[in-house]
């Protein structure tokens, strides 16, 4: 049928065949120039060809010809779509790149690149304590370094460092494939954009940061040489073990500084950068090993060394790592009181101290703070492990320590024994009740009622026995004696005539900074607790004739070769000179013939002290000084609950072991002061005025003021001339012997004191349970077991 429909359109239309020719021409030409828009269309054309009779097959092949020379067009076109877009993405990051290069800026470099710890020295300027550190780093001067340390370093991380313009877009394309594979992780960055990351931006991880890190680098690259960027790496770069910089890691691996690293070292140094940790030479010496060899090999590679250099460089033997912790012993004490005495200051914070790279020099000095160690750390026999040791040792006239004890091992017990523990200190108290007697014009020849027990009005309405040390009597005794014997009752009527009150000013007119209660007569006694440094704060001021001078341990702090901080060290005059001199002067007989005699005569030079014990013989001290140097000591007995314990007798140190700090004193001072020349206080001029101006002190006050009939029993035998002074007490008399001349030109020098009926002494001051009113009835002090 179509058959016959096709030859009637053509009988219609055209009479002869090269009309016909003619019509499938044109025919022909309009289905070839829409075919590309009649899809449709030519399906129909095909299923109506494939139904044609055999005779028409001339006029089915053009239609499937056509067919498939389009799909072969469209399938030749599939791989421009991922190129476009490949293409577009590339040019969308040109520009952002080009946008971040305009807009970024070099920044001000990372506190963390730049933090550099701070080395804390001895008074000599050299010798190390330790350091302050947040990262281990010591920034140098690379011009110093040989040149194949740095040589090293870029053979091992980055061989086109002198070529490149910063960044490597073979190797950054390298690791991105990698990455997006699924493949180990890598960073395909060079020195330049590591010394980016280090150095101006902190440590970056994500692909946004890496992009700004590139681009840094160009601009890092544009704007500084390469040594420049070189050094600052060297100076940055995490080396293990601790270490920041080159410096830090020669110290770490080979114990030298980086400027006398040898070319083995260097190259053994170069190779684990990548993984430090983990490449240790210490740790995994089979790695760093295949490391070395690498950097030597590409350093011969690039010329950077010969062949022969490179046949000679052998794998290097590393240092052992330090496991000591440089806050062990007595370093922590040491360096935890710089550091708070400069925070206090206000001059630096914590985290200047740790990053700023300065140099702190100390008044400490390393012989005698070597020497204070040994002796706080030996330990006699028997002395049980409970029992903590404090010491420090002090120039008075300028305040600065010389040395100092805080303890057996800082990572052990942190608190200070010097600085923050504190003690009763009992007797070492009384000398600032001479000060005050001689501020009364009370002249030191007074004789005082030294008998045991005496009874005093404590506190106001409160009355109670005192004791002496082991309940002895000594009769009438001037202050140079009861001073000497620590005589208990004496210096109770001492501050009887002070006041509590004004004792307590004048113990912070020296400098103690420890709260003294002005409200008990018992304060005199060292009631109150103290820290080792208080004590010797106080008392630094007598020795210094008046001048208080605020104790310090910074001597300065620089940093490149320019002082940075020096403390304000002022001193002040508030003792008269020679009262001071008039209170040395009696505390010379403590160790020339009182409770720690002898200690002169070992020293061979005169030397004024006070031994001290505390109520219920918990702690014991003693303070000592020449006109050089001063050194205090103590010890105490806490329990396992902080409260306070007796300290038991130990080595052969009596009662209440109050023997122990005099002989510590000894030991330290014996080196400590070897080498000063021989020096002598000042001599006193006792001009005061027996009894006082008002006559009430000692024995010519008639014991007003409270019941201060004395206990007969155990009092030494009299001198003659003690008894003609008693029978005359209204006299302005000369002083006696052991007392200070009135003329300046006669020397003083202490003569024995009366000799108790007990065995010598010790002066432990009690605190017995007081009555309430004279009237009622005596309440007995403790007894002489109790006073050991």
């Amino acid at each position: 049928m179509a058959s016959q429909t096709r030859k009637a359109s053509s009988s219609a239309n055209s009479n002869s065949p090269r009309s016909a020719r003619s019509a499938r021409s044109a025919s022909s030409r309009s289905t070839s120039s829409n075919a590309s828009s009649r899809s449709t269309r030519s399906a129909n054309s095909a299923r109506t060809s494939s139904q044609r009779p055999q005779n028409s097959g001339p006029r089915r092949k053009a239609p499937n010809q056509h067919s498939k020379d389009t799909n072969r067009k469209r399938k030749g076109l599939w791989w421009k779509i991922p190129v476009g877009i490949i293409g577009a993405l590339l040019v969308a990051g040109l520009a952002v790149f080009a946008y971040l290069y305009a807009t970024t800026s070099i920044p001000q470099p990372d506190k963390i690149a730049l933090a550099e710890k701070t080395t804390v020295y001895y008074s000599d300027g050299t010798t190390k304590i330790g350091s302050y550190a947040d990262q281990n780093r010591e920034i140098i001067d690379c011009s110093v370094l040989p040149d194949y340390v740095g040589k090293a370093i870029v053979a091992s991380e980055d061989r086109s460092f002198y070529t490149n313009k910063g960044i490597d877009p073979i190797g950054i394309t390298r690791a991105l494939i990698n990455n997006l594979s699924g493949g180990a992780r890598q960073g395909g960055s060079t020195i330049t954009q590591q010394y980016a990351e280090r150095y101006y931006l902190g440590e970056t991880t994500s692909y946004a940061g890496k992009a700004k890190e590139a681009v840094l680098a160009l601009k890092i690259n544009n704007s500084q040489n390469k040594d420049e960027i070189l050094c600052n790496y060297m100076n940055t770069i995490y080396l293990g073990r601790g270490a920041y910089g080159i410096q830090a890691a020669a110290q770490a691996y080979f114990g030298k500084d980086a400027k006398d690293l040898t070319l083995p070292e260097a190259a053994t140094i170069a190779g684990i950068i990548p993984a430090p940790s983990s490449w240790n030479p210490g740790v995994n010496p089979d790695k760093a090993k295949e490391r070395f060899d690498r950097v030597i090999r590409i350093m011969t590679e690039d010329g950077y060394i010969t062949k022969q250099q490179a046949a000679d460089a052998k794998f290097p033997e590393v240092v052992p790592e330090s496991q000591n912790n440089m806050f062990a012993g007595q370093n922590g004490y040491l360096l935890s009181t710089v550091q708070k005495e400069l925070l206090d200051s206000k001059a630096f914070t914590k985290e200047e101290l740790e990053t700023g790279g300065y140099s702190i020099i100390t008044t400490l000095d390393k012989d005698m703070q070597s020497r204070m160690t040994e002796v706080g750390d030996a330990r006699p026999e028997g002395m049980p492990d409970s029992i903590q040791i404090g010491g420090i040792a002090v120039d008075q006239k300028t305040g600065e320590v010389r040395a100092m004890y805080g303890g057996h091992d800082y990572l052990q017990k942190a608190l200070n024994n010097a600085t923050q523990a504190t003690f009763q200190p009992g007797s070492t108290m009384k000398p600032f009740g001479l000060i005050g007697a001689a501020q009364s014009d009370v002249s030191f020849a007074t004789l005082f009622n030294g008998n045991s027990p005496v009874r005093f009005e404590t506190t106001p309405g409160v009355y109670a026995e005192v004791p002496n040390a082991l309940n002895v009597s000594y009769g009438n005794i001037n202050l140079n004696q009861a001073t000497a014997n620590s005589v208990n009752t004496v210096f109770m009527n001492v501050n009887q005539n002070l006041t509590p009150e004004r004792y307590a000013k004048i113990v912070a007119d020296a400098g103690i900074k420890s709260k003294i209660d002005p409200n008990t007569l018992y304060n005199i006694l060292g009631i109150n607790s103290i820290t080792v440094w208080d004590l010797a704060q106080g008392h630094s001021t007598i020795a210094a004739n008046g001048m208080k001078t605020k104790l310090h341990v910074v001597s300065k702090v620089t940093k490149d070769g320019k002082d940075m901080y020096r403390p304000n060290v002022q001193s002040t005059k508030v003792f008269d000179e020679n009262d001071c001199a008039l209170t040395q002067h009696a505390m010379l007989g403590t160790t020339t013939n009182g409770t720690a005699a002898g200690i002169s005569q070992a020293l061979g030079r005169q030397v004024a002290g006070k031994s001290g014990t505390a109520n219920d013989e918990t702690a014991a001290s003693f303070v000592g000084y020449t006109p050089q140097l001063m050194n205090v000591w103590a010890i105490w007995n806490p329990g396992a609950d902080g409260s306070n314990q007796v300290v038991p007798e130990f080595a052969g140190f009596g009662v209440g072991s109050t023997g122990y700090p005099a002989h510590l004193f000894k030991e330290f001072m014996s080196t400590a002061v070897a080498n000063m020349p021989v020096e002598q206080f000042n001599t006193p001029i006792d001009n005061g005025k027996i009894g006082g101006p008002d006559g009430k002190w000692g024995i010519m006050g008639q014991y007003q003021g409270g019941n201060q009939k004395g206990n007969q029993q155990n009092q030494p035998e009299q001198k003659e001339e003690d008894k003609d002074k008693k029978e005359s007490p209204s006299t302005e008399s000369t002083s006696p012997q052991n007392s200070p001349s009135q003329s300046p030109q006669q020397p003083v020098e202490p003569v024995n004191p009366p000799s108790p009926t007990q065995p010598t002494p010790t002066d432990t001051p009690t605190t017995p349970t007081p009555t309430q009113s004279p009237s009622s009835q005596q309440e007995k002090g403790q007894t002489d077991s109790e006073q050991k």
